[in-house]
């Protein structure tokens, strides 16, 4: 049987008029909300080429809400050659946490995602620092400092997985960060898949944090046949 290999890219800018909701939508982008008497908000805004803004309300609660492909998780991690997007964020406040990048099936607690490579905001600790985390379900790479920060500017994150899951390398406006750490995802069992996700939560209280993202892109190598 001939074999048929290939790299393509998903890509999305946002460009476009679009509420996100619990049923799969454009690109399969779905929204889980977790929020009980707040109205937390998701949408395509107006923006130079288009937006995505998560945004929570002040309403004393817990809440959570991601962008996701509903746990479809079509990406092969040991397909992978690079995942970025461009983003920012406002009011993160001392309980808020703010999660983008790839994982596995979603959860509220992000710490208890099975599978994952992402960078993430933890209020409680910096309301501006970034940390770059992996996790292969067998070693946990957790909370490591990239020495940036992130606000009112966007700025564009990547994560690099072109030399294999021994070497995976995190990079912020194309320096790349955290580099005192080896990221590896190595122990994952073959065809184990992951899904973009940009997640923002709360514990209860009255932060109303927000995730703008202005672009995303997934390029991974395909290939069918034996």
């Amino acid at each position: 049987m001939t074999v048929s290999r290939g790299v393509s890219t998903f890509f999305d800018n946002f460009d476009r008029a679009q509420a996100f909701t619990t049923t799969p939508g454009q690109n399969g982008w779905t929204i889980a909300d977790t929020s009980s008497s707040g109205t937390p908000t998701y949408l395509c805004a107006t923006e130079n080429g288009g937006a995505a803004v998560l945004t929570l309300v002040s309403t004393s609660e817990v809440e959570n809400i991601c962008l996701y492909h509903n746990d479809v998780l079509m990406f092969d991690v040991a397909e992978l050659q690079h995942f970025w997007c461009i983003a920012k964020v406002a009011a993160v406040g001392s309980n808020s946490v703010v999660t983008f990048g790839l994982g596995s099936a979603r959860a509220d607690d992000e710490d208890t995602v099975a599978t994952n490579a992402w960078f993430k905001m933890e209020g409680a600790t910096s309301t501006t620092a970034v940390v770059a985390e992996t996790d292969d379900a067998v070693t946990d790479n957790n909370d490591k400092a990239t020495g940036e920060t992130l606000a009112a500017t966007y700025k564009k994150f990547q994560i690099d997985f072109t030399r294999g899951l021994t070497d995976i390398r995190f990079l912020i406006d194309g320096k790349r960060v955290a580099d005192a750490t080896t990221f590896g995802m190595s122990g994952l069992t073959a065809g184990l898949n992951v899904q973009p996700m940009f997640q923002v939560s709360k514990a209860s209280s009255a932060d109303v944090p927000v995730l703008t993202i202005a672009q995303v892109g997934i390029q991974y190598q395909w290939n069918y046949g034996a």
